[in-house]
């Protein structure tokens, strides 16, 4: 098991990654403390992983990451409940309005940076000191792949990631010294219920089907395909287990090779 008896914070609990990444750091061993700002969220995910069989330990921990209080709350509990936290994956994500820059209004683009850029940023300070305690950790930051291949009308959402982005670069750098990785999974295009319910959107918006739509998205993904939300998951768990032991600062990406860095 790769996370056996490690404590793992998972945030943004929710459907589609983040309920994949508490599954599967519970199939691989894990106690978790999750966090999401809707307590139904996390009522639906204890019973899922529950329902797994594993007698996994789980924390539910209900907060808004753009509230520093609340992030100290959700680290100071998951200390007293497990005694240490040796992962952080940073999940929880707001898209904010989807709408050209040149009308945008700016003042969405500070609540999503409220919470893609600065809430992660509150959530990883609150961990630092007791991974450094411990003599390490791992951070995992789930970012996009807009900010590699820029969308129309996602600017806001672009921006707040992108800052994440140099962030966790500076951060791998500061912390190495204390046994602490920081990596990022840069996350395409994922099938499960959000990406279902934005083709649904843009199948009504064209006239034509889901599956129409996602063939047209899947013919520029070298895999065929959208990747299944489950899949793109391991790859975050990968970062956050032993196997990436050698891996700090690294920038993955996870989109079927829709884009490839040179």
């Amino acid at each position: 098991m790769l996370l056996k008896d490690k404590v793992v914070i998972v945030s943004g609990i929710g459907p589609g990654l983040g309920i994949e990444l508490a599954l599967l750091a519970a199939q691989e061993g894990a106690k978790l403390a999750i966090c999401a700002r809707t307590p139904s969220k996390l009522d639906a995910a204890q019973r899922d992983v529950a329902a797994l069989g594993l007698g996994t330990e789980v924390l539910k921990v209900p907060t808004d990451i753009a509230d520093r209080a609340q992030c100290h709350n959700l680290v100071e509990r998951t200390i007293e409940r497990f005694g240490r936290v040796d992962v952080l994956i940073n999940s929880a994500y707001v898209g904010g309005r989807f709408e050209p820059i040149e009308t945008a209004d700016l003042d969405d683009w500070r609540a999503t940076m409220d919470v893609n850029f600065f809430g992660t940023m509150k959530l990883t300070q609150e961990v630092i000191p007791h991974m450094k305690r411990q003599g390490g950790g791992a951070i995992v930051m789930i970012n996009t792949m807009v900010t590699r291949v820029p969308m129309p009308t996602q600017g806001g959402y672009g921006a707040s990631k992108g800052a994440l982005r140099v962030a966790t670069s500076h951060l791998a750098k500061e912390l190495g010294r204390y046994g602490i990785r920081v990596n990022s999974a840069f996350m395409g295009w994922m099938w499960g219920e959000p990406v279902e319910n934005a083709l649904r959107y843009m199948a009504r918006e064209q006239g034509t089907t889901v599956e129409a739509v996602r063939k047209q998205i899947g013919a520029n993904i070298p895999l065929g395909d959208i990747p299944d939300d489950a899949d793109c998951a391991k790859v975050a768990i990968f970062l956050a287990s032993d196997y990436s032991r050698a891996m700090s600062g690294a920038c993955v990406d996870v989109n079927g090779g829709e884009y490839l860095p040179v």
